[in-house]
């Protein structure tokens, strides 16, 4: 860790150097019919985060949000969006950085992701997709008990 002049250690710092919509993807199969009000539709959302390194203390953090709304078996809509950010993550301690990547990064995204979710369905004709925030940390913790910490993030 860096060391400032009162020989106290530097905090750990996140820097966002720029963000971007990498994919997106909407598909309405069934309008003009799909439009029509008919009682609510069955919604499902996945969410999932990517991390790889580029240069020293610099990651790009992918988003991915997909969402498809159904009623009656027939597909309303489907959304794909992959949202990504270049970090700077400085001050981060080895065994830190793959959590601290993985769940502060998503969380800084998140808000900008879910408003091109919503602001896509509602150019698509339905009411926007308010997604509910999310708990990158509980994310974090299932994928983790699901595999073995990966070496993506190894530098």
């Amino acid at each position: 860790m860096a060391e400032t002049d009162n020989n106290a250690p530097s905090m750990p710092t996140l820097q966002v150097l720029t963000q971007y919509t990498k994919d997106l993807s909407f598909e309405n199969p069934g309008a003009p019919e799909s439009l029509a009000p008919a009682g609510q539709p069955q919604i499902g959302i996945q969410i999932g985060v990517n991390a790889r390194p580029i240069r020293d203390g610099d990651y790009e953090v992918e988003l991915k949000i997909e969402a498809k709304a159904e009623r009656g078996g027939k597909t309303l809509f489907a959304v794909e969006l992959a949202y990504a950010g270049i970090f700077r993550a400085q001050n981060v301690a080895q065994e830190t950085i793959h959590p601290f990547i993985m769940i502060e990064c998503p969380r800084m995204l998140f808000p900008f992701a879910r408003q091109i979710v919503a602001d896509t369905v509602r150019n698509g004709g339905f009411p926007p997709l308010m997604i509910d925030p999310v708990d990158f940390v509980t994310l974090y913790r299932d994928r983790m008990a699901k595999t073995q910490p990966s070496n993506v993030l190894a530098s």
